[in-house]
């Protein structure tokens, strides 16, 4: 049965703006945004939209990019959390604007746990990490972009 951990952060940037960094630009942006995680991303089927990126150490596929309302989900297909005891495990990310140059992001990790996996507070600390990554989006595109 799949499970949900869900939270949100409100981002202080347009949704536009956002929505074009976490989905067209999203092979670009993640190793100028988190280096120290991310060495680099590939894409190795598609054109960067729904297909496969390998990141970091786990591969993942985005199994959802919906431009109308502003979602994208990424699914691990391969290593990372499937070696850990995961038998699914997707982190989605929902755009909505609630002002001109700010937009709530809401994030919510799906999953299932293997038969011999106990409870995990990793998904709590993977929606932690995605809030943080959201912050360093900000201050790179703030700054940097």
């Amino acid at each position: 049965m799949t499970k949900e951990f869900s939270n949100q952060a409100e981002v202080y940037m347009g949704l536009e703006t956002l929505w074009q960094a976490l989905s067209k630009d999203l092979t670009v942006v993640i190793p100028k945004v988190i280096p120290n995680v991310v060495k680099d991303v590939k894409v190795i089927e598609g054109d960067g939209g729904i297909g496969v990126s390998p990141v970091s150490y786990q591969k993942e596929k985005i199994s959802v990019l919906d431009e109308f309302t502003h979602e994208i989900g990424l699914q691990v297909i391969e290593g990372g959390y499937l070696n850990q005891g995961f038998s699914y495990y997707k982190t989605s990310f929902q755009l909505s604007a609630i002002g001109e140059n700010k937009t709530l992001v809401k994030v919510k990790i799906s999953y299932d746990c293997g038969p011999d996996m106990e409870e995990s507070t990793l998904p709590m600390k993977t929606s932690e990490s995605a809030l943080s990554f959201l912050r360093c989006l900000e201050t790179f595109l703030l700054n940097d972009a």
